[in-house]
């Protein structure tokens, strides 16, 4: 396992095993569930840290975030 600057994430290979034998649909479901998590809890931690926000300020932030600033 190799830990360095430009790598902050790192999979054990126990759960690369698991990965690998999914279907491609199972892969994208697990991804896109990910996101989804990913996005609840950027919205739960922006409202809270600025509560003065309205919900579609938070969620454009998010947006932001979320697309490294491309929104």
């Amino acid at each position: 396992m190799r830990l360095d600057r430009g790598q902050i994430e790192v999979m054990d290979d126990v759960m690369a095993g698991v990965v690998r034998e999914k279907t491609p649909a199972e892969r994208l479901r697990l991804g896109f569930g990910l996101w989804v998590s990913a996005q609840q809890m950027l919205l739960s931690h922006l409202a809270t840290q600025h509560p003065d926000w309205d919900a579609a300020r938070v969620s454009r932030e998010v947006a932001r975030r979320l697309s490294h600033g491309a929104v």
